[in-house]
């Protein structure tokens, strides 16, 4: 495996995602990469991206979710100065179920 510096990132992880060809294989991958705490982590914060991007307020998204008001506001940051990506993939989404 290729040395990598902190500033670089290695692009095999997201290469190799972006050949997963379902949701099965999806999970399996992600079981073996991640532990349960970190999965649970990333699930958690997508489900309140989605949630914010509901309009929800930080109490619904508590009480729906169990995340921390940390969290809540991390996300939201993310929403308003991050790379796009919960955006963009919470669109995607929305278009695919035709809403």
């Amino acid at each position: 495996m290729p040395k990598t510096t902190n500033k670089e990132r290695s692009m095999a992880l997201y290469e190799s995602i972006l050949e997963l060809k379902s949701l099965e294989e999806c999970c399996a991958f992600f079981d073996d990469l991640c532990t349960v705490g970190e999965l649970r982590a990333m699930e958690q914060r997508y489900d309140v991206a989605l949630l914010l991007d509901q309009g929800l307020v930080y109490t619904e998204i508590l009480e729906k979710t169990g995340a921390s008001s940390a969290t809540i506001s991390r996300v939201n940051r993310i929403f308003s100065f991050g790379a796009g990506g919960f955006r963009k993939m919470i669109q995607r989404r929305k278009k695919q179920e035709g809403q």
